[in-house]
């Protein structure tokens, strides 16, 4: 299957040509153009021809025939090569194209996607199809190949196998393996893992790392079996840590670690002067985080701790390029490179005035133009969640006194609750709540207790969750199956109920994971539900990521899977799920 990102036909290739030779027009000049070279670290005058999707031409000369070119004079501006997203997760709560879309509007043109979702829900061959249909919009997708859930799957084996893990690892669209959360698994000998990353060097093709608080040793071992990046450091000691032992570092801020600002000023503490294996990454943050900015803000934030500018913008562009092999393409403005080019009015302020994507406006001085893409996520088995079961009163029957103490936005402990479960609501004057984790075919639920969640929540339910279960929460039953039924009613999503009435919804009619609506019309219902959930207790930054990653066991210490209550260190489950019997509606 022939991939528009890596190469064009033989015609496109000589009408590029002729452009050149004046035998044909280009279809944009941007004329008198102020432009970072990338090669260079520097701002050279050009005069810009872009043909289609390409730069054919970055130079002194114009054309002489530009009839029907369209000529824009950049005097007075600054043009920087598109912005690359290396590490996004377009699943969270919105879809690909709409994140895409709107990243756009930023600057940003380009996405390292995790393919997780398509993973587990798609065929390589239908999944591939639908890549093929993203390629069509004007934005760049490339994609990584994971190699484990980041949780407990009933069907672990079945899904991630050697013959679709390779199939996807050798799609051209496919530019890293990982990330690698279950990286433990790695160095304790699983050879499956060790032979897909061998594969992925192969086939020239990085390995992104997952790798919270790992030592020294640790990371040295984990390069010689082939890590190449990791996006996890949290200070700036051990950003360096990752550089030492040859690692190229992602400096990330995001929903769930807004860091930037503290690894950027501890690494011009610690002396750094050279920039070229850092990037900056967003992490898959949630829609609220977006509002004001996605990489620009990075890039903003780097200009103002010091970065020198050139640095912060090839940190955003031109190394992620570099690394990613993608650099014939991507992250410079020069002769051959897709069209993507941010107009500035200021160096010192990313955010840009207009943006080229492929070759086409998609801002112009201050605001978006109208794109016309879109996708029929129904063909590709995005459709609303469908549940032909409902919960009965006996599903409610919490009586087992082990829970999970939720010390942060995710990370988790256990503890053992003195309260009486056998009630119909929980007293509002502690943080301990209800949590019932139930499987989306309804074969199975765990009921526990959870600390730390909210104070004076009546109840919340969530499809927004891991790739098997739904989840409820809250002090009061009836306003917890209240807000399950409007759940399966709306197909999937997140909904809140207080005292018989449902109070908020996010719906998520995709997989009950994401919303079929732009950024812009989700980013104030996920606000509102932070405002809501805030108000009733919810103390940490973002109660989506606590919501999808109470089955995550990358992460410690105790976790929702459909095996039971899960002891992440010591691998072992705490508490089966109990069976259910199915009452079909």
């Amino acid at each position: 299957m022939e991939n528009r990102r890596y190469k064009w036909n033989n015609q496109q290739l000589r009408n590029h040509v002729k452009v050149l030779d004046g035998e044909k027009q280009p279809s944009i000049i941007l004329k008198n153009a102020t432009y970072l070279n990338s090669y260079l670290s520097r701002w050279d005058t050009a005069n810009i021809w872009i043909d289609g999707d390409r730069i054919v031409y970055v130079g002194d000369d114009l054309p002489a025939n530009v009839r029907e070119t369209e000529i824009i004079d950049c005097e007075g501006k600054y043009l920087v090569p598109g912005y690359i997203e290396p590490h996004a997760h377009p699943y969270q709560e919105y879809n690909p194209l709409a994140f895409a879309k709107y990243a756009a509007q930023f600057g940003t043109t380009t996405l390292i996607n995790d393919n997780l979702v398509l993973f587990v829900l798609l065929n390589p061959e239908k999944a591939f199809d639908l890549l093929e249909e993203l390629d069509k919009t004007p934005y760049n997708m490339y994609w990584w190949c994971r190699f484990d859930p980041q949780t407990e799957l009933s069907n672990h084996g079945e899904i991630f196998h050697t013959t679709d893990i390779l199939q996807w690892l050798r799609h051209e669209s496919v530019v890293q393996g990982g990330e690698l959360t279950a990286w433990p698994k790695l160095l304790e000998g699983d050879d499956h893992l060790l032979s897909w990353i061998q594969e992925a060097k192969r086939l020239n093709k990085r390995i992104e790392g997952h790798f919270p608080g790992a030592s020294e040793r640790t990371l040295a071992k984990l390069k010689l079996l082939g890590a190449d990046c990791d996006h996890e450091a949290m200070t700036g000691r051990e950003a360096l840590a990752r550089l030492k032992q040859g690692y190229y570092v992602s400096l990330r801020d995001s929903s769930i670690r807004p860091d930037l600002d503290i690894l950027i000023k501890e690494l011009l503490e610690l002396g750094v002067q050279k920039f070229d294996r850092f990037f900056v990454t967003t992490d898959g943050s949630h829609p609220y985080f977006y509002e004001n900015g996605m990489t620009d803000a990075l890039i903003k934030k780097l200009i103002n701790h010091g970065v020198p500018v050139i640095d912060a913008y090839q940190m955003a562009s031109y190394n992620i390029a570099n690394y990613y092999n993608l650099e014939h393409l991507h992250g410079s403005i020069a002769t051959g490179r897709i069209a993507n080019i941010n107009i500035l009015g200021d160096p010192k302020n990313p955010a840009p005035e207009s943006v080229l994507a492929k070759g086409k406006w998609v801002k112009r001085n201050g605001g978006a133009l109208h794109d016309a893409s879109r996708i029929d996520w129904a063909a590709y088995r995005f459709s609303p969640l469908s549940l032909k079961w409902s919960l009965t009163g006996e599903d409610f029957h919490f009586a087992n006194p082990l829970g999970i103490h939720l010390i942060n936005n995710v990370i988790t402990k256990p503890y053992e609750t003195d309260l009486d479960l056998d009630c119909d609501g929980l007293p509002p004057d502690h943080d301990e709540c209800f949590l019932m984790m139930v499987a989306k075919d309804g074969s199975w639920r765990i009921n526990t207790v959870v600390k730390g969640f909210a104070e004076n929540l009546g109840g919340l339910a969530s499809s927004y969750s891991g790739p098997e279960d739904l989840l409820l929460i809250g002090k009061n039953k009836q306003d917890m199956r209240l807000a399950f039924e409007r759940m399966k009613e709306i197909g999937g999503g997140i909904v809140l109920a207080e005292d018989g009435q449902i109070i908020h919804e996010i719906p998520l009619p995709l997989i009950g994971r994401m919303s079929d609506l732009e950024m812009e019309a989700l980013i104030p219902l996920e606000k509102k539900m932070i405002r809501l959930l805030k108000e009733r207790g919810f103390r940490h930054e973002d109660p989506a990521f606590t919501l999808s990653f109470f089955s995550a066991t990358h992460l410690p210490f105790i976790r929702l899977t459909p095996h039971g209550l899960y002891d992440v260190k010591n691998r072992k489950v705490l508490v089966p799920p109990e069976k259910r019997q199915i009452t079909l509606i």
